[in-house]
């Protein structure tokens, strides 16, 4: 139907009521900050937020693409709807009586909207009948049901509007069309009756059931679900979708929830009706359920707008369905929970399935406990990975790295990546503090292209502004085979101390000179084999030549098999090996250079960047300072690297 011009005393009306925190967030989380919302704008791809909602003055602004108005402008561009068209949406969603222009097409357009109200209606009347039931001699069953098996208490009973839906087959139909007189269209769009498949007329779609009214967020019935008292399948039905309900779209509770989620600031998302319905009635009002299915990113939005600091806590069952529908939710939200836009936690609790058999034999503050100590959802992903899962096994312990490294490549924010990257190291290592920068070393060379992060360029007025020193000097620009480089450099001088015992003083000597390192986990870990054998003989005339070194350092490695792999080829010595021995003088003086290197470059560039930080007018001193340190690096940098090029290039 043409929607007529809508009166404007209904769209003032609209712009009123429609608070466009509340309209924006069905779209965009947001986040409180100040006064104000921000979140990612919904217009144009960004990864850190320049969308800003501002409740008092009800208009959205991005500072990104410039986009912003109100409520009503925020709907039309989003969905590229008519003006008319989102009006109308919103007059129904806050109940405002609709005005227009054209008298004579009004009566038809009333006629449209009072369907939902005539929906509403029917479905209200059908909560007072199933209530009504529950409490006569049929229903005596579902009200034992929930008093003796579920522990209710009348209160709660009344709290949740809980009811009967009787076992005859035209029940409720007779009463709501024979003597309430809704018409038989109205009951079918409501999802209450279904047609008969022969001989004509309607039948109840829930009959012997004890029934549960699902609400949207104003506490209006839009649907229901309804529990079999026998052996029926399926056990829990609810309602078909409707003009009204959704079942992706709406969360049961939420309607009694949102104030607890509010000043909790925190919601618990639980798998079924009646465990939202038990944390409710032991006092814990932040639960909501999620009406047998996954959690879709819709009901998560739904929920966040009543929570500051998006904090979301799962706890589905902890059965095999349960964890699989854990997993789901997750997926559905995780690239939010990736960035932070929600700060999601899971909750399994011990020894029991479900949050209603638990309050069975614990208290709500036990409970809450286990919420407050609820891990992150990484660290629960983390465990699942590596539950009932030999790590000592090379099968297990390979599947178990991939998942693991798979998980962190999807971690944006580097600080949260680096911790568990550390902690997946810790885990890897079984216990064996000595592997731990291996594993970290491994895992960050897996995760590598995910992981990489760029600097942020200076500003002209930063580098050219009042300071008075020379222009910032072009920064060094390492190879592109910088690590093979290095990796080759490290390798020879470890070869070399492995077989030439007569260069091993030296090399311990330049190295203690220089104060380096061996940046490559796998060859440190192998030094720091070396060094531990060589301190264990530390009675011997030579401490640089322990004996049987090579034979004693493989039976050392024979526990660290999975470490062998990247080192065993430096125990052997081949033809291409032979000759770079027999240049074994220039070998060492090119693989300390360019050990030297890496060492200076990071300096370089650790200087630089507190350069780049440092405000010249605030902290003149400091800025000068920084400005000479890392010049001096730069210097250094130009002579080792001539060495570097001319040496290293032509011994690989």
């Amino acid at each position: 139907m043409q929607i007529p011009r809508l009166h404007p005393d209904t769209i003032e009306e609209v712009k009123l009521r429609a608070d466009i925190v509340d309209v924006v967030s069905e779209y965009v989380v947001l986040r409180k900050r100040g006064k104000d919302f921000v979140g990612l704008c919904p217009f144009h791809d960004e990864k850190s937020p320049s969308f800003t909602v501002s409740q008092t003055k009800q208009i959205y602004y991005c500072f990104g693409c410039l986009a912003g108005g109100n409520a009503i402008k925020f709907v039309m561009e989003l969905g590229k709807r008519s003006f008319a068209d989102v009006v109308l949406d919103l007059a129904r969603r806050y109940q405002v009586p609709v005005q227009t222009l054209e008298p004579e097409q009004r009566q038809e357009l009333q006629r449209q909207l009072s369907l939902r109200e005539q929906l509403y209606e029917v479905l209200a009347s059908s909560a007072q009948f199933y209530q009504h039931a529950l409490r006569q001699s049929q229903g005596q069953k579902a009200l034992q049901y929930l008093q003796s098996n579920r522990q209710f208490k009348e209160e709660t009973i009344q709290q949740f509007g809980l009811g009967y839906a009787p076992a005859g087959w035209e029940t409720l139909y007779r009463y709501l069309v024979e003597d309430k007189h809704y018409p038989v269209q109205i009951l079918e769009k409501a999802g209450l009756i279904k047609p008969r498949k022969e001989g004509g007329g309607y039948y109840d779609v829930f009959r012997d059931r004890l029934m549960i009214p699902i609400r949207d967020v104003q506490g209006r019935v839009i649907a229901f679900g309804g529990r079999t008292l026998t052996d029926e399948q399926p056990k829990y039905l609810n309602s078909p979708e409707t003009e009204l309900f959704s079942k992706g779209k709406t969360l049961f509770a939420l309607d009694q929830a949102k104030g607890g989620i509010s000043q909790l600031d925190q919601a618990v998302v639980v798998e079924g009706y009646f465990d939202a319905i038990a944390l409710h009635a032991a006092g814990i009002n932040n639960a909501v359920a999620s009406l047998g299915t996954a959690l879709s990113l819709e009901q998560v939005r739904l929920i966040l707008r009543y929570t500051e600091s998006k904090q979301l806590v799962l706890n589905f069952d902890a059965d095999k369905a349960g964890t699989n529908a854990t997993e789901r939710a997750i997926g559905e939200i995780a690239e939010l929970a990736y960035k932070g836009e929600v700060q999601l936690k899971i909750l399994n609790l011990p020894d029991v399935k479900d949050a209603d058999e638990y309050l069975h034999s614990h208290t709500p503050e036990d409970y809450g406990e286990l919420l407050k100590n609820a891990p992150l959802w990484l660290d629960w992903q983390i465990q699942q990975i590596i539950q009932d899962r030999d790590l000592k096994q090379a099968t297990d312990f390979q599947q178990v790295t991939q998942q693991l490294v798979k998980l962190l490549k999807n971690i944006a924010n580097s600080d949260t990546r680096n911790y568990y990257v550390s902690y997946c190291a810790e885990i890897l290592s079984l216990g064996d503090t000595r592997l731990i920068p291996l594993r970290v070393e491994n895992l960050l060379t897996q995760i590598a292209p995910a992981a990489a992060t760029y600097s942020k360029p200076v500003s002209a007025k930063k580098v050219w502004g009042t300071n008075k020193l020379s222009p910032l000097p072009t920064p060094h620009s390492p190879l592109p085979t910088e690590r093979s480089l290095l990796e080759h450099a490290e390798a020879l001088l470890l070869r070399i101390y492995l077989h030439c015992p007569e260069q091993r003083q030296t090399i311990i000597a330049e190295l203690e000179e220089r104060d380096l390192q061996f940046s490559l986990s796998h060859h440190r870990f192998l030094w720091q084999q070396i060094l531990e054998i060589s301190s264990g003989d530390g009675e011997t005339k030579n401490f640089a030549s322990p004996p049987n070194l090579i034979s004693r350092l493989q039976d050392q490695f024979l526990e660290f098999e999975s470490e062998i792999g990247l080192i065993s080829h430096l125990f052997h010595v081949d033809e291409k090996n032979q000759k770079e021995i027999l240049r074994t003088p220039q070998v060492v003086q090119a693989a300390i250079a360019c050990m030297d290197l890496v060492m200076l470059e990071k300096r370089y560039r650790h200087f630089l960047e507190l350069w780049q930080q440092t405000d010249p007018e605030a902290e003149p001193e400091r800025y000068q300072s920084y400005y000479q340190a890392f010049y001096a690096e730069k210097i250094k940098l130009q002579k080792i690297d001539r060495q570097r090029l001319f040496s290293i290039t032509e011994l690989s």
